[in-house]
């Protein structure tokens, strides 16, 4: 290891300490003396004039007050924008980012004007229209969103990078950490390091260089934030051994100090998968982020790296039975972890700082801090790990020197407000409306009997300048942030998408056990040796390890959505999966694709003959006309129609499987393409779909929207089967990789290129999403089947 490297990392960590040192002693001093009530008091009177507000006679009468409903986003901002309060609520949460994220100065005209444009760009972009009924998830909090918003940007090839990794962090991450946790913090450090990106640039930058510098601050956010799951959080769970931690911290440490991510070593035990993923993905996020550092900044970023990674580390190693830390050992780690987190944020995009920067980030870094560490408490107690509030709570009797925190709070508060932003009123207004709904926030979520019992405790010393406090958490108006709202919401989204993926894998089985357990064509009593030899072929292809997509969509569809028998409804799911599968014979022979195996398995003419292959297709074909007319269940005008229906889709898909074979050697348009597509793919998802929407007699507006959702759909399929014959795993396929280039096949790649076609597979994607909004019952099992044709790897 290099020892000048080595002790120039301590060198910078001792020089922030000091710094830390100072700072607190600072604190320390106003807090025993309780500078802060009377000078908060004095803020707290110019405040509270407009927060606190008469009851008006009206607002006792039914319907004189609405409900805000902050629980529901597009409802809430949809009351902010009717009661005239959302210009103040957007320009406050603004503000307080602003300061939070990017340490400035909210008394900057400039800074100013920049927060009056994001206000204008938020109203314009993420407020919904009167019009909209308030239901459902804002449309930004969805892939479909975030990737529209990347087109505009033209950054579309970093959006589809940051889902895919997400996607893959999401599947990796360990079951003792909270997902949905793990992944908020991750995507919040994506968007702050965009933020910071945004902040950058300038009006005279072209739109190639903007999508140059928000690509690159993309990857540059997933790369720094990936430090959140799988350094801090994984070190905080329970997920690894004590010895594990230890060799995973050490080699974390030689990365900061070698400037370079050391193998991995010898792992055993059942960890091993998941650490060589992570061991990746981080070497993977170390080397880039590295490469993207200047040559002059590099220096202070792997210093301010180092001092955030040892002063967790000092932080993560107290234990809450040890009764003899020092305040300045609970308080300088949390002072330096705090401010270099968000030095580190733009350090990482080489932003230049303007005056002031580094210091309102240092001193400001400890009230964010103890904010969240006093909403966490009853969890971090429970978990037995050591902050200022756990720590005060366990031997606030046994220890008089301990200083309280919430008093420290306070102290930061009034430090901030008059010796940091000079006593700016703009300033005050945000801090003191921060603090207020922290507290509102703690009481709702854990009650008034046990908020007033925590009171009790850390606020003792001023009991005057307390009382004034619960008199605004219980009484003030006005003070909740658009970066809580959508915290919750996102939270809420992650968690119920993560619900609502069971629940469609569930339905998936569950379907698909019942399909095949009816599938199988069953021998007639007295029928000729031939006839048995093609049921038996038939079987064979039938059995074979297929999605069964078309038939689980038709049960869903039918019996979820619809309510129709699912017993009734079996023979139109045996007829879908014969058509489908009479169509891959087909494909298959000599003639046609020539193709070797199918399903994991030799393919038809491969076990018998061409043939074979051949009437064994044609059988299946009469097999799903005998199914469809036995439908007894439902109108005979409802079977007629679907049968017609059904005869036209078959003759479709022929013509598309000819226009297919026609093309063979040839170099098609993506027009052509896509026809081929619609008529080989999409048909088959608009007939899953449409059938069982017939036999319901649903309306036609309906039925349009579903052929919509299944054109696009289909194509997004066809185009995710394109890539993975490029990039794919043949065992997981069932087929052979490689295939469109050996047979000189016309593709989504082939004609667009291996990032062309995501990009057209994300297109569609957003299309049928689109298309779902038209839709006025329950979607989310077409959304979720939609995520699964995006990022299936077989």
């Amino acid at each position: 290891m290099n020892n000048e490297l080595m002790v120039q990392a301590d060198t910078s960590y001792r020089m922030a300490e000091q710094k830390a040192a100072q700072y607190f002693d600072s604190l320390y001093e106003q807090a025993n003396e309780r500078k802060y009530a009377p000078a908060l008091t004095e803020d707290i009177r110019l405040w509270k004039r407009s927060h606190i507000r008469r009851l008006s006679w009206l607002s006792f009468l039914p319907g004189g007050k609405k409900n805000s409903d902050q629980a529901n986003y597009n409802r809430y901002m949809l009351w902010l924008k009717h009661t005239g309060k959302l210009d103040d609520y957007l320009d406050r949460s603004i503000s307080y980012i602003y300061m939070r994220d990017l340490g400035k100065a909210i008394d900057s005209p400039d800074t100013k004007a920049r927060i009056q444009r994001v206000v204008a760009d938020i109203k314009h972009r993420l407020v919904p229209s009167s019009a909209a009924n308030g239901e459902g998830k804002p449309d930004f909090i969805s892939l479909a969103g975030l990737y529209r918003w990347a087109q505009q940007e033209g950054i579309e090839t970093a959006a589809i990078w940051v889902i895919d990794k997400l996607k893959a962090v999401s599947t990796n991450i360990p079951e003792e950490l909270n997902a949905e946790h793990a992944q908020r913090k991750l995507i919040k450090i994506i968007i702050g390091v965009v933020l910071h990106a945004f902040e950058e640039l300038g009006d005279e930058q072209s739109p190639v260089e903007r999508a140059r510098k928000l690509d690159e601050a993309m990857r540059l956010g997933y790369s720094y934030g990936l430090t959140y799951p799988f350094i801090d959080d994984l070190l905080d769970s329970q997920a690894l051994t004590e010895q594990e931690k230890v060799q995973y911290s050490d080699m974390i440490r030689s990365a900061l100090l070698t400037r370079s991510v050391p193998e991995l070593g010898e792992w055993t035990g059942t960890n091993k998968a998941m650490l060589q993923y992570i061991h990746a993905e981080m070497r993977e996020a170390f080397e880039y982020i590295k490469q993207h550092q200047q040559p002059e900044t590099q220096q202070l970023f792997f210093d301010q790296t180092y001092v955030f990674f040892h002063s967790q580390e000092l932080d993560r190693a107290k234990v809450l039975s040890n009764a003899s830390y020092t305040n300045d050992e609970l308080y300088i780690p949390i002072i330096l972890k705090s401010s270099s987190s968000r030095l580190i944020a733009r350090s990482v995009i080489h932003a230049p700082e303007d005056e002031g920067f580094e210091n309102r980030t240092f001193y400001y870094g400890i009230y964010n801090q103890l904010a969240d560490d006093f909403a966490d408490m009853f969890d971090d107690m429970q978990e037995g790990a050591v902050t200022p509030y756990t720590y005060y709570l366990t031997y606030r009797d046994q220890r008089e020197d301990l200083i309280n925190p919430f008093e420290l709070y306070w102290t930061v508060i009034a430090h901030l407000i008059h010796n940091v932003y000079q006593s700016d009123p703009d300033t005050r207004e945000v801090i003191l409306d921060r603090a207020i709904n922290g507290l509102r926030r703690f009481k709702i979520r854990h009650g008034s009997e046990k908020y007033n019992s925590v009171m009790n405790i850390f606020a003792s010393g001023d009991p005057a300048f307390h009382r004034l406090i619960q008199k605004l958490v219980k009484k003030a108006v006005d003070v909740d942030f658009f970066d809580k709202l959508l915290r919750d919401e996102l939270v809420n989204t992650l968690k119920s998408d993560r619900e609502e993926k069971e629940a469609f894998f569930e339905t998936i089985t569950a379907a698909r056990e019942q399909i095949n357990s009816n599938l199988l064509i069953t021998k007639r009593d007295s029928s000729p040796s031939m006839d048995e030899t093609l049921i038996d072929a038939a079987n064979y292809s039938l059995e074979g390890d297929g999605k069964r997509l078309r038939p689980i969509l038709s049960w869903v569809m039918g019996v979820q959505e619809y309510g129709l028998q699912a017993q009734s409804l079996m023979p139109l799911l045996r007829s879908l999966e014969y058509m489908h599968t009479a169509s891959l014979i087909f494909d298959d022979l000599p003639s046609q694709d020539d193709a070797s195996t199918r399903r994991g398995r030799p393919t038809l003419h491969q076990m018998h003959d061409s043939a074979t292959a051949e009437l064994t297709g044609l059988v299946l074909i009469q097999k799903a006309i005998q199914e469809q007319s036995s439908l007894e269940s439902f109108e005979a005008k409802a079977v007629i129609a679907l049968m017609r229906y059904s005869a036209q889709k078959a003759e479709d898909l022929c013509m598309g499987q000819a226009m297919d074979l026609s093309s063979k050697g040839k170099v098609l348009t993506l027009e052509q393409l896509n026809t081929i597509c619609f008529y080989k793919t999409a048909i088959g998802f608009e007939a899953a779909l449409v059938m069982p929407a017939i036999l319901a007699q649903v309306n036609e507006n309906e039925i349009a929207v579903l052929k919509t959702y299944a054109y696009h759909a289909g194509i997004a399929f066809q185009i995710k089967d394109d890539l993975l014959d490029l990039e794919g795993d043949a065992q997981l396929l069932g087929k052979p990789v490689g295939q469109d280039v050996e047979n000189n096949t016309s593709s989504f790649v082939t004609v667009l290129g291996q990032e062309g076609a995501q990009k057209a597979m994300w297109e569609h994607y957003c299309s049928a999403i689109g298309a779902l909004k038209g839709m006025k019952r329950r979607t989310s099992f077409l959304e979720h089947l939609l995520n699964y044709i995006v990022h299936r790897d077989h």
